[in-house]
């Protein structure tokens, strides 16, 4: 990873308030992210994996700048401003050609009033880059970089499958040439087939680009297929972060090796439940569901450890039996 990295995350934070018992029950604190530290080189594929509700999507979108966070994020040496700043629009704009995002729901993604060609022009519209000419010259560029012919500029969203509509996402996230894209359960809505083409696809943007890629997924599986770097994510913490090999054939976390069981296919469901189904303690956070559990789970705070061997790349585990 390059000395200076393309993205900083340090001691990032974030809660969501909410209401018990309705409308005028008192507010409730519910944290998502607690002081997540990590760093993504130029050119890197990094995967957070984690399941359903352990704040994965929650940190995605805190990098985007699309809600609060406390905590510092720089995106190529320029801090990232929560959704709340409205003070630095010329800061957002220069950020959004930095990084992009392509999200789970694809139809959701795009303007269903609009055809293909107005959808992946419109950013550069909104940049005043190039006129008519270089636009559409760009647009036809960016659908031929992810497989679909020129002609789908005059197609309406609806008129597409599931894989094509996640093909114009992704081309629309390839309009302002960014360094970064953060990929949000990209291939979940996707049947098993043209997931694997997606993700393909993204491999061969980056050896093509040079693009540097953020892939969240619920799946071990994929990310080890796709990803150089993991970091596993449980109830708002990193417990586990290494380079891809070390984590996937030798997981140190009890969590790790629980995700790797239970994702049975490259594309499968896992079966891990939902982080919120069980309330995180003080201490060892995996401790209510760990098979593992010793009394200094229940006593002792739990920190991201290095076990490498010495000369090996870092992997961190956030576990106090290493030994299990």
């Amino acid at each position: 990873m390059a000395d200076t990295p393309l993205l900083s995350i340090e001691n990032v934070s974030n809660a969501y308030t909410s209401r018990a018992y309705g409308l005028f029950g008192r507010k409730e604190v519910k944290p998502v992210l607690d002081n997540v530290n990590l760093e993504l080189g130029s050119g890197e594929l990094f995967g957070l994996v984690g399941e359903s509700g352990c704040g994965k999507s929650t940190l995605g979108r805190s990098i985007l700048g699309l809600i609060d966070y406390k905590g510092l994020i720089t995106i190529d040496g320029m801090p990232q401003r929560n959704s709340f700043d409205r003070l630095n629009r010329r800061r957002q704009l220069t950020l959004a050609r930095k990084v992009q995002a392509v999200f789970q729901d694809p139809l959701a993604s795009l303007n269903p009033i609009k055809r293909v060609g107005e959808i992946l022009e419109e950013p550069l519209k909104i940049h005043r880059l190039g006129d008519k000419w270089e636009r559409n010259h760009r647009v036809d560029e960016a659908l031929n970089l992810v497989g679909l012919d020129p002609s789908y500029k005059a197609r309406a969203p609806r008129e597409l499958s599931g894989g094509q509509r996640q093909r114009v996402c992704i081309a629309s996230a390839l309009m302002l040439s960014p360094k970064l894209i953060i990929a949000d359960e990209a291939i979940s809505a996707l049947d098993v087939s043209v997931g694997a083409q997606i993700l393909n696809l993204f491999q061969d943007l980056h050896h093509r680009l040079g693009l540097a890629l953020f892939f969240i997924s619920h799946n071990l599986n994929v990310i080890y297929y796709l990803c150089d770097r993991i970091a596993v994510m449980y109830h708002g913490q990193i417990v586990e972060l290494g380079v891809a090999d070390a984590v996937y054939n030798a997981p140190a976390h009890p969590y790790t090796r629980a995700l790797l069981a239970a994702a049975t296919t490259i594309l499968g469901e896992d079966s891990t439940g939902n982080a919120s189904d069980s309330t995180p303690t003080l201490f060892c956070r995996y401790a209510p569901r760990c098979p593992s559990l010793c009394p200094a789970c229940s006593t002792a705070l739990s920190k991201l450890v290095n076990i490498a061997p010495p000369n090996a790349p870092p992997h961190f585990t956030r576990c106090l039996r290493l030994d299990i």
